[in-house]
C-alpha cells in the first residue's frame, strides 16, 4: 500500500512538475524538505499522531513551509493530510525525486571504500560510472567502512560491484575449504 501511494502521488506531482516546466525547482525544494524530516524526527511524530488534528498538523505545515516551498508542494501536504496519507510523505518525496534523476539522466550510486577517497579518486569513480552506464552526472554518497580492507564496493541502484579485498579473501577462503587434499 505504501509503495502504491508514494507512487501515485510521487508521479502526480513529477508530471506536475513537468507539465509546469518547474522539475529543477521542485527537486531543490523536495530536498530541503527532505532534510528538514531527517533532521526533525519530533516533527514526523507530530505528523503521524492520531491525537492531534488535521486541522493542527496543517497548521503546522503551513507555518513550517508556506513562502518557503511551492504552492504545489504545500498542496501535496494538504492532500496527503486530507487523504490520511502524511506518514508516506517521505517516501512520496523520494519518490518524485527518483523519478526527477531519471528524468535528468542523474545517476545515484553509493561508493563504500576502506579508507576516505581524495577528490581525484572520486573523480576517477564518478568518470568510470558515466562512461559505463547511460547516466550523463551522479550523486554519490561516498561511505568508509574499515572492514573491507582494501579496495571499493560501488552500488548504483540494485547493482552492485564488490572489488573489495574482504569479498576476495572471502571468496578464495570459500574456494580452499572446497578444495579437497
Amino acid at each position: 500500500m505504501a509503495k502504491l501511494v508514494s507512487k501515485t502521488y510521487g508521479d502526480a506531482l513529477f508530471d506536475l512538475a513537468v507539465e509546469k516546466n518547474t522539475v529543477d525547482e521542485l527537486m531543490s525544494q523536495t530536498k530541503v524538505v527532505t532534510d528538514a524530516l531527517d533532521g526533525n524526527p519530533e516533527m514526523i511524530r507530530l505528523l503521524n499522531s492520531p491525537k492531534i488534528t488535521t486541522e493542527d498538523k496543517q497548521e503546522v505545515l503551513e507555518k513550517i513551509f508556506k513562502g518557503r516551498v511551492s504552492d504545489e508542494l504545500t498542496g501535496l501536504f494538504a492532500m496527503l493530510l486530507e487523504k490520511s496519507h502524511i506518514g508516506e510523505m517521505k517516501s512520496v518525496l523520494e519518490h518524485f525525486s527518483d523519478r526527477c534523476r531519471e528524468y535528468k539522466h542523474i545517476g545515484k550510486a553509493t561508493v563504500t571504500s576502506a579508507m576516505e577517497l581524495e577528490g581525484a579518486q572520486k573523480t576517477d569513480i564518478e568518470k568510470k560510472l558515466i562512461a559505463t552506464t547511460g547516466y550523463e552526472s551522479f550523486e554519490i554518497d561516498y561511505l568508509v567502512d574499515p572492514s573491507l580492507i582494501g579496495g571499493v564496493v560501488i552500488r548504483v541502484g540494485d547493482r552492485v560491484c564488490d572489488g573489495s579485498l574482504r569479498s576476495r579473501l572471502d571468496r578464495l577462503t570459500r574456494e580452499l575449504s572446497e578444495t579437497q587434499i
